[in-house]
C-alpha cells in the first residue's frame, strides 16, 4: 500500500473537514490537500521517474503536508532535510541521495546556492518553497492512478553516522505503514476531532507521525512561528481540538517552566509523545503534576523510526522509579532483545546491545553495503544502544555504544565535530564528549590540544565551526588541555575524560 492512500481515504470520508492550518487560519481540507497533493505527482512524473529522490529542505510550514504525499503519490521518494544543518551539510545529502528536485525555503536557499556550482549536487534543480517556479510544478490535471508498492522506497531518512558521513536509512512504504499502526495501536487512539500541532521539525519526528493522523483525518497544524514557542503553543492548544504533540525532552520542560511561570495551561492538549533524549525522573514527575497524565514514551531509532518500545499513558498511572526511568515495553509488531557481542539472548538485568526486528526495521542504508552488513544481522536491528530487560519485559537504556550525544533531543556525532576543529590550523588533537545538562539533557563538551604555541581561543573556535557544521553541534564548552588520555592502543579513554570535566556552572 503506498502511504498516499491514507490521504485519500481520509478526504474520501472527510471531505470538507480541515487538513491544514497556518496558526489558527486554515491552509486546505482534505479535499484540497488531495487534489493539490495529485496535480504534484502528475507535474513531478513530467520530469523525474518512479523513484527518484526528491529532498526538501525546508523550516516547518503547510506546504510540508502536501509535499509529502504528493511525492509518495508520484511513486517517488521523500528525502528530508533538516534544516537546523549546514548549507555544506546539506549538499552532502543531496549528494548522496541524488536528489533530482530540491524543495527549499527561501531562507534556506539562500545559503544553499552558493554551496552547490562544483558539488555533485550541482544537477539538483532548486525550487522554492511557495514560490511561482513551486506552483509551476503543478499540473493543470491531477494523477489518476497511484501506484501501490508495499515494498517501494518511501522516506529517504538521512542520520550522521559515527564516521561523521551521512547515512540514509531506506524505509519502504511497508515500514512506514507498520510505524503507522504501531503508533495507532498502542499510543494514541486519533480520530477527526484531533489535531497534530507540529512544533517539533517535520523533518524528523513530528513530521513521521503526520501519516498516523492524517489516516484518521485529524488536523495538521504549524506554527506561524514555525517552530516551537511556549507562549505560542499554549495560544494554539486553545484553538484547536485533542492536540497532540511531538517532543524533545527539553521542549517538555521549557513547557513545564513556562506553564508554572505564567500560571497558564495549555487547553485541549491531550496527547504529548517524548522522545529522542534521557527524561530525567524529576521532570516527568513535574511535567505530570502540571499537565496530568497526557504523556507517552517512544524510543526507536531512524532505522527503525519512533517504534522500538515505549510507554503508554496508562503506564505512569501509579508507576515506579524504574518504569518511569525506563523506555517501556516491545511495540507492538516489534521483538526486542538484549544480548552479548556474541548476539546470544541475555538474561533479565544483564546489560547487552539492544537489538529489534519487525516490518518497521529499515531494509538498509542508500548505497551504503558495508553499513547495512554492521547494522542488520541474522534479520535483526543492532542499535548500537545499550541496555537491559527487567522481569517485566521493560528496557532500561544504560549507555550507548555509539559516541552519540543527544543534545535539545538532536543526535550529534563527536567525530563530525572533532573533524571540523582539527581543520583549524591551531587544534593539534580534539575529543569531543558530551556531558549532562539539565536543561540540554547534554551538551557538547570539547577537550582541545592546542598546537605547540598557538593562541587558541574558544571565539575561534566558535567561527571556525560555525564554517563548517550546524550551530547546534558546535561545542557549549572548551577545555584546553596538553594531552588527552589515551590507551595502550593510542585509542582516547573518553569515559576517563567523561569524569575528569569540571561540573557545569549554575
Amino acid at each position: 500500500m503506498n502511504l498516499f492512500h491514507l490521504l485519500d481515504q481520509a478526504a474520501t470520508r472527510f471531505p470538507d473537514h480541515g487538513a491544514v492550518y497556518l496558526g489558527a487560519d486554515r491552509v486546505a481540507t482534505y479535499a484540497e490537500l488531495r487534489l493539490r497533493s495529485l496535480r504534484l505527482a502528475a507535474g513531478l512524473q513530467r520530469d523525474c521517474a518512479p523513484g527518484a529522490r526528491i529532498a526538501v529542505f525546508s523550516e516547518n510550514c503547510p506546504q510540508y503536508v502536501e509535499l509529502m504525499f504528493g511525492i509518495w503519490a508520484g511513486s517517488m521518494v521523500f528525502a528530508p532535510i533538516n534544516a537546523k544543518l549546514h548549507p555544506k551539510e546539506a549538499v552532502q545529502i543531496l549528494e548522496d541521495s541524488g536528489a533530482e528536485i530540491a524543495f527549499v525555503s527561501a531562507k534556506l536557499a539562500r545559503g544553499l546556492a552558493p554551496e552547490l556550482p562544483g558539488s555533485g549536487a550541482a544537477a539538483c534543480r532548486l525550487v522554492v518553497v511557495g514560490s511561482p517556479d513551486h506552483e509551476a510544478i503543478l499540473a493543470p490535471e491531477p494523477l489518476v492512478h497511484v501506484a501501490s508498492d508495499p515494498e517501494a522506497l518511501a522516506w529517504l531518512f538521512f542520520t550522521s553516522g559515527t564516521t561523521g558521513r551521512s547515512k540514509g536509512a531506506m524505509l519502504s512504504h511497508r515500514n512506514m505503514m507498520a510505524m503507522t499502526v504501531a503508533h495507532l495501536a498502542d499510543m494514541d487512539s486519533a480520530d477527526e476531532t484531533n489535531s497534530l500541532l507540529h512544533a517539533a521539525p517535520m523533518s524528523h519526528g513530528s513530521g513521521l507521525y503526520m501519516p498516523a493522523y492524517v489516516a484518521r483525518g485529524a488536523r495538521q497544524v504549524v506554527p506561524v512561528s514555525g517552530g516551537f514557542d511556549p507562549e505560542e503553543f499554549m495560544d494554539l492548544c486553545g484553538i484547536h481540538p485533542g492536540v497532540a504533540v511531538f517532543f524533545a525532552p527539553t521542549m517538555v520542560q521549557r513547557l513545564r517552566v513556562h506553564a508554572e511561570t505564567t500560571g497558564r495551561r495549555p487547553q485541549n492538549l491531550q496527547t504529548v509523545i517524548y522522545g529522542g533524549g534521557p527524561m530525567y525522573l524529576e521532570e516527568i514527575r513535574k511535567s505530570l503534576k502540571i499537565f496530568g497524565n497526557v504523556f507517552v514514551q517512544i524510543f526507536g531509532q531512524g532505522e527503525a523510526p519512533m517504534t522500538i518500545t515505549g510507554l503508554r499513558r496508562r503506564d505512569y498511572e501509579g508507576a515506579d522509579d524504574a518504569l518511569l526511568g525506563s523506555v517501556g515495553y516491545p511495540r507492538s509488531g516489534v521483538q526486542v532483545a538484549v544480548v552479548d557481542p556474541d548476539g546470544t539472548p541475555l538474561p533479565p538485568g544483564e546489560v547487552g546491545e539492544v537489538i529489534c526486528r519487525g516490518d518497521v526495521v529499515m531494509g538498509g542504508y542508500w548505497n551504503n553495503p558495508k553499513a547495512t552488513a554492521e547494522a542488520l544481522r541474522g534479520g535483526w536491528l543492532y542499535t548500537g544502544d545499550m541496555g537491559s530487560m527487567d522481569e517485566r519485559g521493560c528496557l532500561t537504556l544504560r549507555d550507548r555504544s555509539k559516541d552519540v550525544i543527544i543534545s535539545g533531543g538532536t543526535n550529534i556525532y563527536p567525530r563530525e565535530v572533532e573533524e571540523a576543529l582539527l581543520k583549524h590550523p591551531g587544534v593539534a588533537e580534539v575529543c569531543i564528549v558530551g556531558q549532562k545538562h539539565a536543561e540540554w539533557g547534554e551538551i557538547v563538551v570539547a577537550v582541545v590540544v592546542p598546537e605547540p604555541g598557538a593562541a587558541v581561543e574558544p571565539a575561534d573556535l566558535d567561527a571556525h565551526c560555525n564554517a563548517h557544521i550546524a550551530r547546534f553541534k558546535r561545542p557549549k564548552k572548551y577545555i584546553f588541555a596538553e594531552s588527552l588520555p589515551k590507551s595502550n592502543y593510542g585509542k582516547v579513554l573518553k569515559r576517563e575524560l567523561r569524569e575528569q570535566l569540571p561540573p557545569i556552572e549554575a
